[in-house]
């Protein structure tokens, strides 16, 4: 009886040998078919392609008619080999003639045969092609015969990705893996990027197919799996997490697949059969994204990203290859392409080479959006699948207008978005010309447009858009991309080039706001909490460490000595907390006069309203405090009881209902009537609509993102705030609740010609 592990490794043999010899590709792919035949004992071998109009050409074949290669055709989903390719999954039948897919190619001459093998070439779960091997007797194919011809299925599909079948395709014709495609998303920064993609968390490319040696390569396997074991455990047990991009319940996925000894078996059966450790992870990873695409079950499906980016961690160990290699070797226009990341992550990236952000996941008050919003560059969220549809260098258009990417665009839709580009440059061009002009109403109300910031890359943008000041200067962002907690010297010096680049303009400094979201890799003292968002995070954290809050108020102290400095707390609950953080404040200024240190000339100490609980202390709050900053995203997350970070209910509330116009006014209202300045810098305050409908609601002063200004600046000189006023007197009142505001808003712009 013939060794059953023999076949594939002879097998695989000849097609090393045949992938090393200098020959035309068509001679190549018509001698893998022979001797994949000729191994498999198989009276016919044949090789379909997927072209990009989802149709399935003959390209080589043994055993059937020659005249018929590409010339013989099925559309995908037609017949076994289009059934096959459909479904990703392999067909093994005894009688191929009596399944309800089967269909009759006379130009094939495949009548006579029975038996059918049939296996999707794949590549990243991507269906590049089919390979068959049929007989005329009745038999079913054994366990062995089917990894033989999968493992076939896996050199060709990197023949194909490699480009080697180029010059088979017919003019007009491409194949699937460079066709063009276009995905729909969701807008989550404005903008447009044209650039060339850079996969966060790459694909590794294996090269290297075929072993010299199984045993030592099944040493190398089994020391990369206890690596990536050993790694994993370690972020558990450091909550290393967030920087990770990946939420806890992600880790422990990896580590039951990790540990998964079906998943580990299939491994060493790969090696076995003489690939490679690389090849071994990547056969295995396409086969089981193959498998897992299918799955009806939502859960089971979301594993998909878990179980490729498992398989990614142990490529890059079996290759030695660190993730700081990928921002190393950026082109000079990249746009990044992730399922989902955080904030540090992106921050990792050079801002001169960036020029836009695709997430699978992810929603537009993320904190790697805000991030990203900062930084100026267009961001689609939501678009599912472009991770695995996209190659590193692929040519991609980021339309954060619509929330749509094109991946690999055609020519003449490239030449449109490269004329799109130059408009809003044109238009940037009309926003800075209102640069040095006053940010009032058509009717004179004036309004502060503030800016908010949160690294010293930020400084430049607040002369160039022409903001009024900083209205969040988000203190925490130093430590995100930290590896250590900053020294009071290192923070001074960041809050002080902050207060030198204002030039005398407001900046208000919010003390660190770590904790829920927001974990530092360095800071292990945070337990696990069932719902972190409502759990010890900010001003909660803080004052339970009063040391970190110590550290960095006395670094803001000394930073602003003969200058006014804006303290804001985040995660105010209960005015308590203002009275605890005014005795730290005090306790350090008393400090550091006794060391006659240059303090600063007015110290205003606010609070930010996130927390519902304030809505019933407003006007005590106005009272305690000198300044109150509205954050709307946590705000919003708190009173509709939406996770901001759910994917599923990103969307399904508008910030501009009813309901939270009515919770925003009380704010503005409550400010007004005891004479307490009050600002929203949220990301409502980034839109030109909702902008609009914040000063028809009171406020008057709003902070965005830099690039915000320009848009909100030209809305502004055209808003009748009177007007506006009226209208949310008239449509917030009485049985108001379902009416479509959003709707309306836009209608009262359009009536009256305000560029929205």
């Amino acid at each position: 009886m013939r060794d059953m592990a023999s076949g594939p490794r002879v097998l695989l043999k000849r097609l090393r040998e045949l992938m090393a010899e200098a020959i035309e590709p068509q001679e190549r792919l018509d001698r893998i078919v022979h001797d994949i035949a000729q191994n498999m004992v198989a009276e016919v071998c044949s090789l379909y392609v997927l072209r990009a109009d989802s149709v399935l050409e003959l390209y080589a074949t043994e055993g059937l008619k020659r005249e018929s290669v590409h010339l013989a055709q099925l559309k995908l989903g037609e017949g076994l080999v289009g059934t096959i390719a459909a479904s990703a999954r392999a067909l093994n039948l005894s009688e191929a003639q009596q399944h309800p897919a089967f269909a009759y190619l006379p130009e094939t001459g495949e009548e006579i045969y029975n038996s059918f093998l049939g296996v999707p070439v794949l590549r990243a779960g991507r269906t590049l092609g089919v390979l068959v091997v049929q007989n005329r007797t009745q038999r079913q194919y054994r366990d062995d015969e089917v990894e033989a011809l999968e493992t076939a299925a896996m050199v060709i599909a990197e023949m194909i990705a490699a480009g080697e079948l180029t010059r088979l395709t017919r003019p007009g014709l491409e194949l699937d893996l460079r066709r063009p495609v276009s995905f729909t998303g969701n807008s989550f920064n404005e903008g447009i990027g044209l650039g060339h993609v850079v996969l966060h968390e790459p694909r590794i490319v294996v090269t290297n197919l075929f072993n010299e040696d199984s045993d030592e390569e099944m040493r190398r396997l089994e020391a990369a799996l206890g690596s990536l074991r050993l790694s994993i455990d370690d972020m558990l047990s450091r909550r290393d997490v967030a920087f990770e991009g990946e939420h806890r319940a992600v880790l422990e996925a990896y580590r039951m697949f990790a540990n998964d000894q079906g998943w580990v078996r299939r491994l060493d059966e790969a090696v076995r059969n003489g690939l490679t450790a690389e090849a071994a992870v990547e056969k295995v990873q396409s086969d089981m994204r193959a498998r897992m695409m299918h799955m009806t079950d939502p859960y089971l499906r979301e594993r998909m990203s878990d179980f490729d980016d498992l398989a990614n961690r142990l490529l890059r160990m079996l290759l030695g290859r660190s993730p700081d290699d990928v921002a190393a070797a950026l082109p000079k226009d990249a746009i990044v392409v992730a399922r989902s990341m955080g904030a540090a992550e992106l921050l990792d990236y050079p801002r001169e080479k960036l020029r836009g952000l695709v997430l699978e996941d992810g929603a537009a008050t993320s904190h790697v959006v805000i991030v990203a919003r900062a930084m100026g560059i267009p961001v689609a969220g939501q678009v599912k699948g472009a991770v695995s549809m996209s190659e590193n260098s692929d040519a991609i258009i980021v339309d954060g207008d619509e929330g749509v990417i094109h991946l690999r665009p055609q020519s003449d839709l490239e030449a449109a978005y490269a004329e799109k580009v130059r408009f809003r440059a044109r238009r940037q061009e009309l926003y800075r010309e209102l640069r040095k002009k006053p940010s009032d109403s058509k009717d004179g109300v004036h309004v502060d447009l503030l800016m908010n910031a949160g690294l010293a890359v930020d400084l430049p943008q607040l002369n160039e858009s022409g903001a009024a000041g900083i209205g969040l200067f988000r203190t925490e962002l130093q430590f995100m991309v930290a590896s250590t907690f900053p020294r009071a010297e290192a923070q001074e010096g960041l809050y002080r080039d902050v207060l030198d680049a204002a030039q005398g303009k407001p900046v208000t400094f919010r003390t660190i706001d770590i904790g829920g979201d927001k974990i530092l890799p360095y800071f292990k003292n945070i337990a696990h909490e069932e719902n972190p968002a409502l759990g010890w995070r900010a001003i909660r954290l803080t004052l339970d460490r009063p040391g970190l809050l110590r550290t960095q108020i006395r670094a803001l102290l000394k930073a602003a000595g003969g200058r006014e400095l804006r303290l804001m707390l985040p995660m105010v609950t209960v005015l308590s907390e203002v009275a605890q953080a005014r005795e730290i404040i005090d306790k350090e200024v008393r400090h550091l006069s006794r060391f006659a240190h240059h303090l600063p000339t007015r110290l205003k100490l606010g609070a930010m309203l996130e927390v519902p609980a304030l809505l019933w202390q407003l006007d005590e709050l106005m009272q305690a405090v000198d300044f109150v900053s509205v954050g709307s995203n946590d705000l919003f997350q708190f009173v509709m009881a939406v996770d901001r970070g759910n994917t599923q209910l990103a969307d399904r509330f508008d910030t501009l209902s009813v309901p939270f116009l009515r919770v925003l006014k009380q704010i503005a209202d409550a400010g007004a009537r005891n004479h307490t300045q009050v600002t929203l810098c949220g990301e409502l305050a980034g839109k030109p609509i909702s902008a609009m409908a914040l000063i028809g609601l009171g406020f008057r002063s709003i902070s965005m993102s830099p690039a915000s200004i320009g848009p909100v600046k030209a809305m502004l000189t055209e808003l009748p705030v009177e007007e506006l006023t009226k209208f949310f007197d008239e449509n917030l009142a009485g049985n108001a609740a379902n009416l479509p505001m959003r709707a309306l808003l836009q209608a009262f712009a359009d009536d009256r010609g305000i560029p929205l």
